[in-house]
């Protein structure tokens, strides 16, 4: 009986870590036991990213688990997240495709700040100075114009034109509650401040269709369905690949007025991130002149930032075109003022 005691307890004492670590395991997610794997929450579409984390994923040894934003939400599901998991994070990097959630999420403590190598090679005005986060890879706010509805000695040269009246009910513009559209809007918020921001995108409102999203206008204008629009270059150039009677205008490029908006990427750590190891080496790979090349030379055509990695004939960069100067840390500072009244404007507008 002695000899059962002790073989059971020798049994129990072998079985005890196992059956700790799975307990461990179940409370805390298998996921979190591995070095070699990392989370990434990605608001670029999937159509452009994967290949490239699948890249990554190939060439470091590491197992990529990605997360894709949803195109009704955008980047606000992805940092909704982000912060509901703030206990016990699952993300190791969000790979955003604006900078104002990323900020946002900077300013709640949300991020880890880290010195990137790679990411010195990038112009101060596009990454944080301790590191919170880097921007690459940029879009542009670009009007596309149907070329068969509209003559050329006609096309629209500025925002402003969205809100002329002569236009009424054939120009689009997505809503400003998510993405890029979002970025921009809460831009113009901090630069005009919020009597005339409010003005613009309520007159906006009366005068445009308001679409779900910048790759639906770009669709609605490349069809015929509207003579001209507000979009992102990647949404636009996607419709010139296609053959699509489509013309793409870099916005407010006279003497005197503000510039055209450059949106980049941005790429930050997650603090308390499950996989920081892994984490800073996804950075540096996002951040490399290859991935910026691939994203270049792509039908996104994303324009490159790093002045090692020349542009394609596909886009303008901010070198040959006047660019909107904007603080983005000061600018996400708007977004509290100027979301109540974009979602009173738009919420329940348009599909």
């Amino acid at each position: 009986m002695r000899t059962d005691n002790h073989r059971f307890l020798g049994l129990l004492r072998d079985l005890l870590p196992i059956t700790t670590c799975t307990l461990l395991l179940s409370i805390t997610g298998c996921w979190q036991s591995s070095p070699d794997r990392v989370v990434v929450y990605t608001a670029l579409d999937r159509e452009f990213s994967a290949p490239l984390l699948e890249s990554f994923s190939q060439t470091s040894g590491l197992t990529v688990d990605p997360k894709f934003d949803v195109e009704s939400t955008k980047t606000v599901g992805l940092t909704q997240a982000i912060l509901a998991e703030a206990k016990r994070p699952r993300c190791d990097v969000f790979w955003n495709n604006e900078i104002l959630n990323t900020i946002r999420l900077q300013k709640q403590g949300r991020l880890l700040p880290y010195v990137s190598t790679a990411g010195a090679a990038y112009p101060e005005a596009y990454r944080d100075p301790q590191g919170y986060w880097y921007g690459f890879a940029a879009r542009a706010r670009v009007l596309i114009v149907n070329t068969q509805r509209v003559d050329e000695a006609s096309y629209p040269t500025s925002i402003h034109d969205l809100v002329d009246e002569k236009w009424q009910g054939r120009i689009g513009l997505a809503k400003p509650l998510f993405g890029t559209t979002a970025t921009h809007a809460t831009v113009l918020f901090h630069l005009w401040g919020t009597e005339r921001a409010t003005q613009f995108f309520q007159a906006a409102k009366n005068n445009a269709q308001i679409m779900a999203g910048n790759k639906q206008v770009a669709l609605a204008v490349a069809s015929g369905q509207l003579d001209w629009g507000i979009t992102d270059t990647d949404d636009a150039n996607v419709e010139r690949l296609k053959g699509s009677p489509v013309a793409i205008i870099y916005p407010d490029q006279a003497d005197g007025e503000m510039g055209t908006l450059f949106i980049p990427n941005t790429v930050a750590i997650i603090a308390n991130s499950p996989h920081p190891a892994a984490a800073k080496q996804l950075v540096e790979w996002v951040l490399s002149s290859e991935v910026e090349a691939t994203l270049s030379a792509g039908p996104s055509a994303q324009i490159p930032l790093r002045p090692d990695v020349p542009a394609t004939a596909q886009v303008k960069t901010p070198g040959e075109i006047r660019p909107l100067s904007v603080d983005f840390g000061a600018a996400a500072d708007s977004w509290d003022e100027a979301a109540p009244v974009l979602r009173d404007l738009f919420f329940r507008v348009g599909p």
